[in-house]
């Protein structure tokens, strides 16, 4: 005979524990569209056009968010030292940020799922991990699905907020399954013109905000600057 299940318990709504406040990443543009910060446990996941500074907006995030919080940015595209030159650039090389250049989720898991681990994780990119248990290529349906779901159950158990670089096809929608956008909390659009210097960061899903708010930066020398007052950017 199969194995019995065991009995589930319930609670109430209202909870007894106070809901941890939101992370304020102290990129004004950035907290806005996820709703007025990050919140613990969730998953986000972000998406756009080759070299239009996804990994340059989360490696100021977790410059900026390092001095007081635990963030860890795990990379599968590019050495640590490519990292670390773009860093170089952004004036972060002095910021307390933990980098890794892995992707095998297993090893990854089994650094994450230990208690106050991290505060905040980027991976970049999904595509890009593989699980060992399934035997087929980085970044087939499968094996992009079976990663999240790995990397999203650790965030929520452990509580830490995590962030998922996603590639986009040349449609404009987010490569791999359909399924991936359910699976997480937030899905982010980062959009605009190679050749134009402005870039636009847009929700089209929030469980924790409203998707009506739009973020908009300029790409500089020094990396991304907000752009407070895009009315009268978009005026002139």
């Amino acid at each position: 005979g199969g194995k019995g299940g065991k009995s589930i318990s319930f609670v109430g709504l209202k909870g007894t524990s106070a809901t941890p406040p939101r992370l304020q990443t102290g990129i004004a543009e950035l907290d806005r569209v996820c709703g007025g910060g990050l919140v613990a446990g969730s998953a986000i996941l972000v998406g756009g056009d080759p070299g239009i500074g996804k990994s340059t907006l989360l490696l100021q995030a977790c410059g900026a968010l390092a001095a007081g919080s635990k963030c860890l940015y795990i990379t599968g595209e590019e050495a640590v030292d490519q990292v670390r030159l773009r860093a170089s650039r952004l004036g972060l090389e002095n910021a307390p940020v933990e980098l890794a250049a892995a992707t095998n989720v297993r090893d990854i898991a089994a650094t994450l799922d230990t208690k106050g681990a991290a505060d905040l994780v980027v991976i970049d990119s999904i595509q890009t991990m593989y699980s060992d248990a399934i035997d087929s290529a980085p970044g087939t349906v499968t094996q992009v699905r079976t990663c999240s779901h790995e990397l999203i159950r650790i965030a929520k158990k452990r509580g830490f907020t995590l962030f998922l670089v996603g590639h986009v096809t040349k449609e404009g929608t987010l490569a791999g399954p359909r399924v991936l956008e359910h699976m997480v909390d937030t899905v982010l659009y980062f959009e605009g013109e190679r050749g134009h210097h402005f870039r636009i960061l847009r929700a089209v899903k929030n469980r924790f905000g409203a998707t009506d708010e739009i973020g908009v930066f300029e790409m500089a020398n020094e990396g991304l600057a907000e752009v407070p007052n895009p009315s009268a950017l978009f005026l002139a």
